[in-house]
């Protein structure tokens, strides 16, 4: 394949460059005169290192966001920098120049050294693996200077992409090792005397990028180029073939921050691939970029210290969940068998026409990513591993950060770009037709149907939504309004957007909008037990949406009533199957949380005179059972005092509570207990007929693990008050039930929140109290 192709030009293109170079220098090249101490003489003798401990504050070390000390980390002292004055003599430019050339960076670059610490070990001190922070927009490296000393250990240990150096200092010259700022780097104890190290922040200054459009590999990478883009991608899971890729995403080799990305700042065989790339891509006409990329990758893997045998063998009463095993695996390894799946998402990148950094999301497919580097060679900031499941194997999740450059073909820039930041997209339309290039702006946001659904997942949905309404309206034509405003749902829809969506109601008229809040209402997101906390909220305050809306003579009040009766529709659809039943604890949370956005749907309703909704509203809560009148009352509740629409509710719940009131009282000695629907097993017949028998209050009864499992589920899932234990006696186990004094209590809490619910309800409605 081209990119592979490329890949592999690209691997042959630079010679090799080191992470990290070493070099030696004698003691009469430099000299350091600290204040309070004097000019250091080489080597540096106990006395002088005694001193300087005097000057010293306990070294401290950046994590994340935080800068910290600890001695478990790092145990150094740092002697104050504006006490240190340092001299070199003009051997140093050549040093630095050399190293400069070993670390494979540009020849038209310089490494200026800036003066960040001095340090000093002391017997027994030292600083555990990590790695720099770029401490200057133009730094790459890190210089650590070891100037001549008696001391033994405290090895500076430098490791990239699985490679380590260890690098000892010396007693009768001075040791210089710089090592790119990726490089995950430690100082081990030192055993003997005390080391003393000067670092330097090495920035890069210079043309880093340099290189003449008639290198020899300019002409075939732009022929790579050309194929990629040309040659239809085979579809996954299929023969057939799909569109050309849209871009293409090489993957660099060193780790790169947001701060320090830039063009002139590539390290080693980098700065060397990225400038032939740029020249090819001018050659094959396309646009390229930096850009920072978040991989993930998920392996087939195995614990090489883990018995296989352990999983199995008879455990008949262990619990499966047992087995699971998912933890953090940064510091074991695995042992990796096949790749599972891998992901590729560019999360920022250097915008092609600002030069700025730009945080963008941007998914690409493995048709689109090409790497002389393997990811899985390198180093994972992140990983976890996941133990034997019961239905599937062993897997280790790694995830990494790497740089690339992300190239296009120029006549594909705009919906390129537009896929990766569409509030770019939007704003770019927009300009366009306020600048009168209408029909411009529409080619551009047509070019962009094949990838716009997108839209809908990236952040800040509400800005990106006002965005596309104003675009919309501005373009001028209905299918292209309509193409842009598709990917939203209808719960993205909030009172600040309600001017531009009457304008495009009044524009593109109801039955366009009708359409448009159809395909909105599809997208409604669901979780796992009924609906997604956002869009409760959303209903909730659904009356200011309305409100916003229907402003006397609006165009968009019709929309309004569409968006009221939707959202009734959807409401309904996910809660009315689930009202049939008993109401458990975990219910009646539920529906208590269901109050406020039914309310809300209920309040709209009644503003806007949708007399549809407000009857299927009362309709539901007239629905028999324990769990419907739990949403009707969390619906009052949440509605408050006198408010439109909610009377008839308010008459339907106070009826309900009197019948229930006017029930006789359980018995003293009826320990009956309907067991509820649901199940016609042998197993809950024979559980049935216990429950129901009034004076029964134990059952003995010899079962199997997964008949025990059955019976227990039964009995918790209704919060039935009955215990249930497992005598561990003999073959089968005996299931032990019992009903508790909770079947009592329960009904005595029950008759005193209904008594409570009546006597609010009749306070604040004259047609309950009647």
């Amino acid at each position: 394949m081209a990119r592979e192709r490329l890949a592999e030009l690209l691997d042959a293109s630079a010679e090799p460059a080191a992470s990290s170079v070493y070099r030696k220098v004698s003691k009469t090249d430099l000299s350091v005169v600290v204040e309070g101490v004097g000019p250091l003489r080489f080597p540096v003798s106990d006395k002088q290192a005694v001193q300087l401990r005097g000057l010293g504050r306990r070294a401290r070390f950046g994590r994340g966001e935080q800068t910290l000390t600890d001695p478990e980390v790092r145990d150094t002292w740092e002697i104050p920098k504006e006490s240190v004055r340092v001299e070199w003599t003009e051997a140093f430019a050549a040093v630095l120049d050399g190293m400069r050339a070993e670390l494979g960076l540009p020849p038209l670059c310089e490494l200026t050294p800036e003066l960040h610490s001095m340090l000093l070990y002391e017997t027994g001190q030292f600083f555990v693996a990590h790695q720099d922070s770029e401490k200057d927009d133009a730094m790459v490296a890190t210089l650590v200077v070891t100037l001549p000393s008696a001391h033994t250990g405290g090895e500076l240990v430098v490791e990239h992409q699985g490679r380590t150096k260890e690098y000892r200092g010396l007693k009768t010259a001075v040791s210089l090792v710089a090592f790119y700022a990726d490089c995950r780097h430690q100082v081990l104890p030192v055993k003997t005397g005390n080391r003393v190290t000067l670092t330097y922040n090495l920035l890069l200054t210079g043309d880093g990028q340099a290189v003449t459009a008639g290198h020899p590999l300019v002409s075939d990478l732009a022929a790579c180029l050309h194929t990629h883009f040309a040659t239809p991608v085979v579809l996954p899971y299929s023969n057939r073939r799909g569109d050309p890729p849209a871009r293409l995403a090489y993957l660099l080799d060193h780790e790169y921050t947001a701060r320090g990305l830039s063009w002139s700042r590539l390290k080693g065989s980098d700065a060397a691939r990225g400038a032939l790339l740029r020249a090819a891509a001018e050659r094959a006409g396309c646009e390229i970029t930096l850009a920072l990329a978040e991989i993930q990758e998920t392996w087939d893997a195995y614990d090489p210290d883990e018995d296989e045998d352990a999983w199995y063998g008879d455990h008949e009463d262990e619990d499966p969940d047992d087995h699971e095993d998912t933890h953090s695996a940064d510091d074991k390894q695995y042992v990796l068998q096949d790749m599972i799946e891998t992901s590729t998402t560019l999360a920022h990148w250097i915008g092609p026409e600002t030069g700025r950094l730009e945080n963008i999301s941007l998914d690409l497919s493995d048709a689109e990513v090409a790497s002389t580097t393997p990811t899985a060679d390198m180093a994972p900031y992140s990983s976890e591993y996941e133990g034997y499941m019961g239905n599937y194997g062993n897997t280790l999740d790694r995830w990494y950060r790497r740089a690339a450059l992300v190239i296009w073909p120029r006549g594909q820039g705009f919906a390129s770009r537009a896929e990766a930041s569409p509030g770019w997209a939007l704003d770019e339309l927009i300009a366009m037709a306020h600048a009168g290039r209408v029909t411009e702006a529409c080619e551009a946001a047509r070019s962009l149907e094949p990838s716009w659904h997108a839209a809908g997942r990236y952040a800040d949905q509400t800005e990106l939504l006002r965005k596309a309404l104003e675009a919309a309206r501005e373009l001028d034509d209905a299918q292209i309004a309509a193409m842009l405003l598709r990917p939203f749902v209808l719960e993205r829809l909030v009172p600040g957007h309600g001017p531009a969506f009457a304008d495009l109601a009044a524009h593109y008229g109801d039955t366009w909008i009708g359409g448009l809040l159809h395909g909105w209402s599809e997208g409604w997101r669901p979780s796992s037990y009924g609906l997604a906390q956002e869009s409760l909220k959303w209903l909730e305050n659904l009356p200011r949406l309305c409100t916003a809306l229907s402003v006397e003579g609006s165009p968009s009040t019709e929309a309004a009533r569409r968006i009221v009766d939707l959202s009734w529709t959807m409401f309904a659809g996910q809660v009315g199957p689930a009202l049939d039943g008993p109401l458990t604890s975990r219910q009646e949370a539920w529906l208590t949380a269901l109050g406020a956005p039914c309310s809300g749907i209920i309040a709209a309703a009644a503003q806007l005179g949708s007399t549809s909704v407000l009857e299927d509203a009362h309709k539901l809560a007239r629905t028999a059972g324990d769990r419907a009148h739990a949403l009707a009352m969390a619906t009052l509740r949440a509605a408050g005092g006198h408010r439109a629409g909610f009377d008839e509710l308010a008459i339907d719940c106070a009826e309900r509570i009197r019948a229930l009131l006017a029930q006789p009282r359980r018995a003293p000695g009826d320990w009956s207990i309907e067991l509820p629907t649901g199940c016609a097993c042998e197993l809950c017949e024979v559980l049935g007929t216990f429950l129901r028998h009034p004076e029964r209050r134990a059952l003995d009864w010899p079962l199997a693990k997964d008949k025990r499992r059955h019976v227990h589920a039964r009995i918790d899932d209704a919060e039935l008050p009955v215990r249930h234990q497992t005598r561990r006696q003999g073959r089968p186990y005996t299931l032990v039930l019992a009903k508790t004094e909770a079947l009592f209590e329960a009904e005595r809490l029950a008759r005193e929140r209904h008594e409570t619910d009546l006597a609010w309800l009749t306070t604040r409605s004259r047609k309950v109290s009647t």
